[in-house]
């Protein structure tokens, strides 16, 4: 059978609007039993109304990241029922953490998420909700790439004995959370469990020709699971929702492109950085060359001048060695015959 893809925005808040379907997939995904199931108002939140341009729906989906927030009241193992907030943040894109964790962010400052608490001394204490993360990747997770599902779980330890402590704590609960994150590229032909099973609704294997569109068998998946694949069957059916899956392709594609622009600035940018520095360092090597040119040249020009005062000194003592030798009455050629000289040398020096 033919079922919409969920991995359009479009899609999935019309399957997460059924609030028994949203119920039943949050159920599963998060492993909890929730009683009540509540949709919060949220940033984008959008199916276009009679005569409305696909400008304006192409504004409703101009962000990457697509929220969807609920509030949850779960029943404990233990019979106690207490209200958590969960947030689904879905992606194509990987490379969201800034924006998650802003998100995420938001909903701890937001004031309606805060509750009053009785303490045991009588004491009125005020605590934020339990916040449930929820991230559905469209892009392949690194590192993760055969994970489906991962839970990022929340565990308090004495730190000396590293003894995990079971204690609840409404301090903690509101300040610390768990997290999970639906792997979709590692969902492919996974079906280990139901929450595989369920979530093979997201296996981009399982497309058609036109993306739009999925095809499944119905009898692969339980009993309990079906309203949500009639749900996603129904969406084909709404041309609001065909319309603004062109509309996102459309959005995705010119995102694409940006983000390929921004890309190629990038590496021009670093191309340019790496071809100054080069430049840079050539003109230091340069720099250094010349000084080590000029130091050659100023250590030529010491040998020389020291070359030139031995020269000097040598002749001021054979000049003197020769005028002695004549004083004592040597004759010019046994004076020239001792020191090794032409007898013309010794001559210059005797008319001196």
């Amino acid at each position: 059978m033919e079922i919409a893809n969920p991995i359009y925005d479009v899609v999935f808040k019309y399957l997460m609007e059924d609030n028994k379907v949203a119920k039943l997939l949050l159920s599963v995904v998060t492993n909890l039993n929730i009683i009540e199931l509540e949709f919060l108002p949220q940033e984008l939140s959008h199916i276009k109304s009679a005569g409305e341009s696909k400008s304006t729906i192409y504004s409703a989906l101009n962000l990457s990241i697509y929220r969807l927030d609920f509030s949850a009241k779960i029943r404990e193992d233990n019979g106690n029922e207490k209200v958590i907030i969960i947030e689904v943040q879905k992606s194509k894109f990987t490379n969201e953490s800034l924006r998650f964790r802003k998100y995420l962010g938001k909903q701890y400052m937001n004031e309606s998420f805060f509750h009053w608490v009785e303490e045991a001394n009588a004491v009125n204490s005020k605590y934020g909700f339990p916040i449930l993360p929820i991230y559905f990747l469209g892009e392949p997770f690194s590192g993760f790439e055969d994970h489906p599902v991962l839970h990022i779980d929340k565990v308090v330890k004495d730190r000396f004995t590293s003894k995990v402590l079971s204690q609840e704590s409404k301090f903690i609960d509101s300040l610390f959370h768990e997290g999970i994150i639906i792997n979709i590229p590692a969902l492919r032909k996974k079906r280990r469990s139901e929450l595989e099973i369920l979530l093979s609704i997201f296996d981009q294997e399982n497309r058609a020709e036109n993306h739009h569109i999925m095809n499944v068998k119905e009898t692969d998946f339980p009993e309990k699971f079906r309203p949500i694949i009639r749900r996603l069957q129904g969406a084909i059916k709404e041309k609001d929702v065909r319309d603004i899956m062109i509309v996102e392709d459309d959005f995705l594609s010119e995102l694409n492109d940006y983000e390929n622009r921004i890309a190629d600035e990038r590496k021009q940018k670093e191309e340019e950085r790496k071809l100054k520095e080069e430049e840079r360092k050539l003109k230091e090597e340069e720099q250094k060359l010349k000084e080590e040119e000029r130091k050659l040249k100023e250590e030529e020009r010491k040998l020389k001048e020291e070359e030139r005062k031995l020269k000097e000194e040598a002749l001021a003592k054979q000049h003197q060695a020769i005028k002695l030798l004549l004083k004592l009455g040597m004759s010019a050629d046994e004076i020239a015959a001792q020191l090794g000289l032409p007898l013309d040398n010794i001559n210059s020096e005797n008319v001196d």
